[in-house]
């Protein structure tokens, strides 16, 4: 026990350990309900950071996630490479070595964590916005119409449109879904322009 202390506060292990307790310490309140653990809510700074963390290809999971599998990695590798090497010359290089490893293992487990958080995210209307549809009846007007959409998965759903101009929408004609009212539950549509459609092909 007294050596694996040692090798924790040892260099380069110890530059790692400090963050170790704060991560600790963090998942510690976060089970015990002294603090939040959704990231939904968080402010400019932290949305921040994870749009940087997204640079990096570890986006798509909560940061505090993310940081925490970077430090514990990065830990346990400094604390091997700070156990199997000696001298300076190689205990310089162990931080960067373990920053790397860091890096390339979160990123492993992160992608099959980003399409569980994706598969289970539930479906929305508002995802169908921005969407072509295709009319299925006679008209379109401002209290009246019917139009198919499909949405990304593939799959279709016939959703109530209404439109604010004097568009002359026929069945089997094609419209651009630009907004939804909540109150009403229908989409607004406007007359299809292949440069707005978002799926064209480029």
């Amino acid at each position: 026990m007294g050596h694996f202390v040692d090798a924790a506060f040892a260099f380069p292990t110890v530059l790692f350990t400090f963050l170790l307790v704060v991560i600790i310490g963090y998942w510690l309140l976060a089970v015990f309900g002294g603090i939040g653990f959704d990231d939904a809510d968080a402010g400019t700074e932290t949305a921040g950071f994870a749009g940087f963390l997204g640079g990096l290809g570890l986006g798509g999971v909560p940061a505090s996630v993310t940081v925490s599998l970077l430090v514990v990695i990065a830990w346990f590798v400094s604390l091997a490479g700070g156990v199997l090497f000696s001298g300076v010359p190689a205990l310089t290089v162990v931080p960067a070595a373990a920053l790397a490893c860091a890096w390339a293992g979160t990123r492993l487990i992160v992608l099959p964590l980003r399409r569980a958080a994706r598969g289970e995210r539930a479906p929305s209307r508002a995802d169908f916005v921005g969407r072509t549809c295709v009319v299925r009846t006679g008209r379109v007007g401002r209290d009246f119409g019917q139009a198919e959409v499909t949405a990304a998965d593939g799959s279709s759903a016939l959703v109530q449109v209404r439109q604010t101009g004097d568009d002359a929408f026929g069945a089997g004609s094609t419209a651009l879904i630009f907004a939804y009212d909540s109150a009403g539950e229908f989409f607004w549509v406007m007359p299809y322009d292949a440069e707005l459609d978002p799926d064209r092909p480029l």
